[in-house]
């Protein structure tokens, strides 16, 4: 079959968008599995950190679903969502939406522009969950707030919180940063485990001034990404939480691929919800000759590049300067 995609990104968080619901494409969650194995391959396929199915919803505007690289399917995805709204928001001509996701409907919003030539996106973030249960966590406690969990670390204190995807979140200097306990930890917490059984996405997070923090996740299902969108919404969350930030104020969120802007809303009964907002970059489009029982043997044709990327280019060469200075 003739598969039509399209290649973009959230923050250089990059995904292969298909869209089901207007193409008619109809697949298996055995396809939507071995698609993401064999497409999003950095050595092998297209490369990507994930899939974006965009699918009919019979209540809401459209469906999003997000598979990661190694198949596995992700809760939510705050930089996927952007790109997934900017697509239903073009084809339907609207500036807002309601999406289904696997967890809650949340709404999409065209937002001006984060730079200049960059169009923005704002995204709602929930439901914010802080019970270990949900992520889930097991270490003897119902939840965690920058705390010391000797399993991990004897020294690096962390809060747990699930937006809804799992996070596990520690706010320190540029020297927790430059340390390789990420790594350690994140790799510990995303192999069998008796702590997080079913991995968990891992974040260090540097508080460069009032208003302005550094983000760097470990993803579970993907590894190291240059952006994860909802690992930055709930680092802003913590950071307000630790009083570093403030609720109902935006904060600018930099990582490795370009940065965004957070706001963290507080309601009745010490609910939380976050938007996210930042761009929902095309690259490329292109079809893809596949047999659905074996796609690894697939060949790309048409391809197609957009102009957008390169102001975001400017933007990016402008962040990885400001980092350099500050964090790295």
């Amino acid at each position: 079959m003739e598969l039509s995609f399209i290649k973009g990104h959230g923050s250089g968080n990059d995904f292969l968008l298909i869209d089901e619901w207007t193409h008619g494409y109809t697949f298996t969650e055995e396809n939507r599995h071995d698609l993401a194995l064999a497409l999003c391959s950095r050595e092998t396929g297209i490369g990507a950190d994930g899939i974006v199915f965009v699918m009919e919803s019979q209540h809401a505007d459209a469906k999003m679903r997000i598979f990661n690289s190694d198949g596995s399917e992700a809760s939510m995805c705050g930089n996927g969502l952007r790109l997934h709204g900017r697509y239903v928001l073009d084809k339907l001509e609207r500036d807002e939406i309601v999406v289904e996701t696997n967890k809650a409907d949340l709404y999409v919003k065209r937002d001006g522009d984060i730079y200049e030539g960059v169009p923005a996106y704002r995204v709602e973030i929930s439901p914010v969950l802080f019970d270990l249960e949900s992520l889930p966590m097991t270490i003897g406690k119902d939840r965690l707030f920058n705390e010391i969990v000797p399993e991990l670390s004897d020294s690096i204190p962390f809060t747990a919180v699930a937006v809804p995807n799992p996070h596990l979140i520690a706010v320190g200097d540029r020297a927790l940063i430059a340390s390789g306990e990420q790594k350690r930890i994140s790799e510990m917490l995303n192999s069998p485990n008796a702590i997080c059984p079913d991995g968990v996405n891992v974040s260090f997070v540097h508080p460069i001034e009032k208003g302005v923090i550094y983000v760097r996740t470990f993803e579970r299902g993907v590894g190291f990404t240059n952006a994860c969108g909802t690992a930055m919404s709930a680092s802003t969350l913590t950071t307000c939480q630790l009083g570093l930030n403030e609720i109902e104020v935006p904060v600018e969120v930099y990582n490795n691929g370009g940065k965004v802007r957070c706001e963290v809303h507080k309601h009745e009964q010490d609910r939380y919800s976050i938007d996210l907002i930042g761009n929902g970059t095309y690259m490329f489009e292109a079809v893809v000759q596949l047999e659905l029982d074996s796609p690894i043997d697939f060949q790309l044709k048409g391809r197609k590049e957009f102009a957008e990327q390169t102001a975001y280019e400017k933007l990016r060469e402008e962040v990885v300067s400001y980092l350099n200075e500050h964090v790295l």
